[in-house]
């Protein structure tokens, strides 16, 4: 493992970088307790406890008051999301998001956030294995079109068609006729895409160099992360430079008014989140959806409805 960097590209010395790592673990460790948080908590018990914590006095810290904020931004968008959701359901809307970027740039983190409260039957993830033997002799975006949205849908790539771009392309998986046969069809293929009526949207999510060591670096400390680093990943970080080349050659031949590019500063995992949630919902017009109300029907009791008996070992021990 190489050592860590400092702004300027230089190595800094492995024992001064300890206690920065350290720090960052921590972060990070306490970032995972709020998504934990966040996912047990609604809306208004969050908002009741951050209110009581601001009214309580200056006690609080700066990180304390950024993730109070990053909650408070974070519940917001996604009832904005919801609103969203309902009205693409509603007028059945089909809309893609494409999520790319290298290893570790924070995709899976707000592809989270975004479907963490939406109903999995109108938002749904798509995050396709490497291609099998069969698949690879199949026109290259056969497989992917399997997965495009029906009315009434939205589909978030995590990673997609754009693979061939990327790591075929760095990782020799790909030869150069079938690179520039990409390059060749793509634009043509999501411009056919839009014309069909689908709403396409790709995210590119932009990390620095130092920022991928540092987080491969906690994955590799980290026993419950561990899993996230294939050797695929590994040999990507090796290969970065060649990443980047990549990067901008697609983003330069890819860039087309029908299906442009957003890039996402995503070395900051929060801000990004928040910054790309805020943007997706700007690039899809939605209003509110007339619901008729909601009435809960009276419980029906019958006299002769006995509950049958469950055995005591069919239960799962209570530990806690």
């Amino acid at each position: 493992m190489s050592a860590p960097h400092t702004p300027d590209g230089t190595v800094a010395a492995t024992g001064a970088a300890e206690p920065s790592a350290r720090a960052r673990m921590e972060e990070d460790l306490i970032d995972s307790f709020d998504e934990e948080f966040e996912l047990e908590l609604d809306d208004e018990r969050l908002s009741q406890l951050i209110a009581g914590g601001e009214g309580s006095g200056a006690g609080a810290g700066s990180a304390d008051t950024d993730r109070h904020t990053y909650f408070r931004e974070l519940f917001r968008l996604q009832r904005e999301l919801v609103r969203l959701q309902d009205w693409v359901a509603h007028k059945g809307l089909k809309v893609v998001v494409l999520f790319e970027g290298r290893d570790a740039a924070g995709k899976g983190g707000v592809i989270k956030r975004i479907t963490q409260r939406l109903n999995p039957r109108v938002c749904r993830v798509v995050a396709l294995t490497a291609p099998s033997v069969r698949e690879r002799s199949q026109w290259y975006f056969q497989r992917y079109v399997a997965h495009l949205p029906a009315a009434g849908e939205m589909v978030l790539f995590d990673r997609s068609w754009y693979n061939r771009a990327g790591v075929e392309r760095v990782m020799g998986f790909c030869n150069d006729d079938e690179y520039e046969e990409f390059f060749r069809t793509v634009p043509d293929f999501e411009r056919m895409l839009v014309r069909s009526g689908i709403i396409l949207i790709k995210y590119w999510f932009s990390i620095t160099d130092d920022e991928q060591h540092m987080r491969f670096t906690m994955r590799i400390r980290d026993p419950l992360k561990q899993w996230k680093l294939s050797p695929m990943d590994l040999e990507s970080r090796r290969r970065w430079e060649q990443y980047t080349k990549a990067k901008e050659v697609m983003l330069e031949r890819t860039h087309i008014p029908e299906a442009p590019w957003w890039v996402v500063e995503a070395v900051d995992k929060k801000r990004a989140r928040l910054n790309c949630i805020q943007h997706l919902l700007t690039q899809v017009p939605y209003d509110d959806v007339p619901h008729e109300p909601v009435v809960l029907p009276e419980r029906v009791h019958n006299p002769d409805y006995l509950r049958g008996p469950i055995p005591r070992e069919m239960y799962v021990p209570a530990v806690y």
